[in-house]
């Protein structure tokens, strides 16, 4: 009997102590620090950024078998974030039977970025501590100076790029709760990033590869 009163004691102190996934939860929040690196034609290219995001579950969770989940909707804000990219240089360009010599940007772009969009579905499993997602995403990015970095021209003069661009993607990602209604999040993200043709050259960056690391407080 001793044994018996001291199991159900024990199990108590357990499920008292275990996280629980916040089936009930309807907002979570938190800061994240995010980077990465381009890939193909830009993998010299090196992302990092500092940001706040805050989701909404929308759905009651939805009973499909391995796809057992909730659907939510999110936003971020980002008012730090840097691209690194090699130094100016020049570049040699073959023009008919002749040659030029082109002047290309580079080094450092600094802005910020604001994700109004984010599509989510959460999904359910049997486990209290973890919760893997998947998500799409649209965003719009500022930088102080025309990015991507291409032909070095005077300003109001056909050759640049733009100060505007637009960030989408898709990603995977996972919370795990450390406590109840807390958890630390982890995600990699595929990203590209275009102007859209706002400026007079359109090179973007056709995909990156972004790693975030992030703290969430549910509500």
């Amino acid at each position: 009997m001793l044994l018996v009163w001291l199991g159900l004691g024990l199990a108590g102190i357990v499920s008292a102590q275990a996280p629980d996934a916040p089936v009930n939860r309807r907002w979570e929040l938190g800061p994240f620090v995010q980077g990465g690196t381009g890939v193909g034609d830009r993998s010299d290219f090196q992302f990092f950024a500092l940001g706040f995001q805050a989701g909404r579950r929308l759905s009651p969770v939805v009973h499909a078998g391995p796809l057992t989940g909730d659907f939510e909707m999110g936003v971020n804000v980002r008012p730090f974030w840097q691209a690194y990219t090699p130094a100016p240089h020049t570049q040699v360009v073959n023009v008919g039977d002749g040659i030029i010599i082109e002047n290309i940007g580079g080094g450092t772009f600094t802005g910020a970025s604001i994700t109004p969009v984010i599509f989510r579905w959460n999904f359910r499993p049997e486990s209290q501590r973890f919760m893997p997602w998947f998500q799409a995403q649209g965003a719009v990015l500022y930088t102080t100076h025309k990015f991507p970095p291409t032909v070095e021209v005077p300003e109001g003069t056909p050759g640049g790029t733009s100060v505007w661009n637009f960030r989408s993607g898709a990603g995977i990602g996972f919370h795990y709760f450390t406590r109840p209604r807390r958890s630390v999040d982890f995600a990699l993200n595929a990203e590209h990033i275009s102007s859209a043709s706002l400026g007079d050259r359109n090179p973007g960056v056709n995909a990156s590869l972004q790693f975030q690391l992030g703290y969430s407080w549910w509500k």
